[in-house]
């Protein structure tokens, strides 16, 4: 990890000094617009008296100062761009000495009903999709968070592959996530597609090239004019006939005009991040099938939707007030813009969905080869074919502390369960979200923290933290046995492997007892597999009568009036138990 951290300090200042060399260009921009409106001004005031050099003058300068003006925001974009690279990094190296409370956390992905995301901090503060998540897009994020809770056991080693290749892209990573993190709008894709889908043109197809004949005209007619050749009506003539065409669709530009204008932006950027997907060179199926989905007979997906950003941003400068009224008169130049964009609607309404899903998916994979490129150190698992099987060498949760996490073995087969008791704080829970985020991390095809691990793949569901509820009137017992149906209706479909812990708090000791072995019973007979802690020494005798049902436990030491955790996953039944001692301890009794 120190070796990555490095890379990213080093481009900490490599960013650092482009957005200085920006920044300097930018105030020298500045400075040069001042001085072009400074200059027009001057020269309107000196050729005051002649009108035609005065209003030459004039159209010069506001041209001048719009290039200006787009040059200087083409400059605020490249250090905007630097900018968002130089956070990307700095973040980078605070989430690697463990600060990401800031970073999104995603709990408005939790589910209640899901198979074990409420279970093993997938979501909420302090969770792995909060040290995982590098999205840039509110879309991405949704689908990161999917890939995480979608339980999906096919296509594995493919999701390994496309997760490894993006993970040795750093250049490509950060420049996507940069140029995502510069989109301003917040309207979401699926709206702009619905509107895209059911929009209904309005101008007619002879504005296509009745704008040239107009604006033909009008020059003719100016440069006659400017010969003395015929009057000033001729060219009033043809300005208020301009601006009577223009004026019979004034309400439906404007309408159009406020909605799409707010979306330049939105094609812009996405534009760039089509361009960098079209230009990327994936040789991985899962990465090369999104790549497909961007590519459009004709023209690239990028170029299209830069052709339609560019044509937002000819429709806004039409319907300037300074300069809209004399290009409208003149060009018809917003009926014009408006007819090529209703073209653009019509002819890639079908294509802009799988482009925008295209965008959204590198977006959430960007993430999983940035936590690739994060952890050198971690391991593919092994995938096997044939009925599930887990075994894994030192196996840790990837948010536990390096300096003090211990690694412990596991080896377990289909219809196997395993019984792990011990004492408070000796590393049960930890133990099953170890075990339960390794399933799931292999089952996304991310590397996880062991050694190595042999996985032929099964689905996960847990059940761990159940609570009550007020709103439904529910007792905590009662919940616990909900969600114990829930899995045992889920078995009856499919493969699970079934993570519980401590079951049936809700009830006295003997009931409970009794309660939790008919179901290890149940279980057993209907071939299940997976892992159960529980204080409750007495449920371990059921593996004297079930063959394929192991004891294991984590031990606690109480030496010289201290107690001692090895953290250690081991065989047999846990015998020392600490609850009284840490009464005691803590002053409590």
């Amino acid at each position: 990890m120190k070796e990555v951290l490095s890379i990213y300090e080093a481009r900490i200042e490599m960013f650092s000094l482009s957005r200085k060399r920006y920044n300097h260009q930018l105030r020298i921009s500045g400075i040069i617009r001042l001085l072009a409106f400074l200059a027009t001004i001057a020269g309107i005031y000196f050729f005051w008296n002649s009108w035609q050099a005065a209003v030459a003058i004039a159209i010069a300068g506001i041209a001048t100062f719009l290039i200006l003006v787009a040059r200087h925001e083409n400059l605020k974009q490249k250090r905007n761009y630097y900018e968002e690279l130089l956070r990307i990094n700095e973040q980078e190296i605070a989430v690697g000495n463990g600060d990401y409370e800031d970073m999104p956390a995603g709990n408005e992905f939790e589910e209640d009903d899901h198979d074990y995301s409420r279970d093993i901090d997938l979501f909420g503060i302090g969770s792995f999709f909060q040290y995982l998540n590098r999205t840039a897009l509110k879309e991405g994020r949704q689908q990161l968070a999917s890939h995480l809770t979608a339980n999906k056991i096919i296509g594995i080693t493919a999701r390994q592959e496309a997760i490894a290749e993006l993970g040795k892209m750093l250049d490509f990573r950060q420049e996507y996530e940069a140029t995502a993190r510069l989109l301003e709008n917040n309207t979401r894709p699926t709206v702009i597609v619905d509107w895209i889908k059911s929009y209904k043109p309005f101008v007619p197809y002879i504005y296509s090239w009745l704008c040239y004949l107009q604006f033909a005209f009008s020059l003719i007619t100016a440069v006659l004019y400017g010969m003395d050749v015929i009057g000033g009506y001729w060219l009033a003539g043809v300005f208020f006939i301009g601006l009577l065409i223009s004026g019979r669709y004034v309400k439906q530009l404007l309408i159009l005009h406020n909605y799409i204008s707010e979306l330049e932006g939105f094609f812009i950027q996405y534009g760039k991040l089509l361009e960098l997907i079209e230009k990327t060179d994936f040789k991985g199926v899962v990465l090369q099938g999104l790549k497909d989905q961007v590519i459009t007979t004709g023209r690239t997906a990028s170029g299209r939707l830069q052709d339609l950003g560019k044509a937002i941003v000819r429709l806004d400068q039409g319907s300037n007030m300074l300069m809209g009224i004399f290009v409208n008169a003149f060009g018809l130049w917003n009926l014009k813009q408006t007819h090529s964009i209703e073209v653009w609607l019509k002819e890639n309404k079908e294509f802009i969905a799988p482009w925008l899903e295209a965008v959204a998916q590198i977006d959430a994979m960007n993430s999983l080869g940035n936590f690739a490129y994060n952890h050198p150190n971690y391991s593919y698992p092994e995938i096997k074919e044939g009925d599930f099987q887990l075994k894994a060498a030192q196996v840790i949760h990837p948010l536990l502390d390096p300096g003090k996490a211990v690694g412990n073995t596991i080896d377990i087969h289909t219809g196997e369960f395993f019984i792990i008791t011990g004492a408070n704080m000796a590393g049960k829970s930890t133990f099953l979200r170890t075990i339960s985020m390794s399933i799931v991390m292999a089952n996304v095809g991310l590397p996880i923290w062991a050694e190595s691990m042999d996985y032929a793949p099964i689905k996960l569901i847990t059940s761990m933290r159940t609570s009550d509820s007020l709103k439904d009137d529910e007792s905590y017992f009662f919940s616990e046995l909900k969600r114990l149906k829930f899995i045992v209706d889920k078995m009856e479909r499919e493969k699970y492997f079934i993570v519980l812990d401590e079951i049936l708090k809700g009830t006295n000791s003997v009931d409970k007892a009794s309660g939790s072995r008919k179901l290890i019973e149940k279980l057993t007979r209907k071939n299940a597999t997976g892992i159960i802690a529980t204080h409750d020494l007495s449920l371990t005798e059921v593996a004297n009568e079930h063959e394929h049902i192991s004891n294991y436990y984590f031990d606690a030491q109480i030496i010289n009036d201290e107690l001692f955790f090895d953290y250690t996953f081991k065989t047999g039944v846990a015998t020392n138990m600490n609850a009284s001692f840490l009464l005691k301890k803590m002053g409590i009794v």
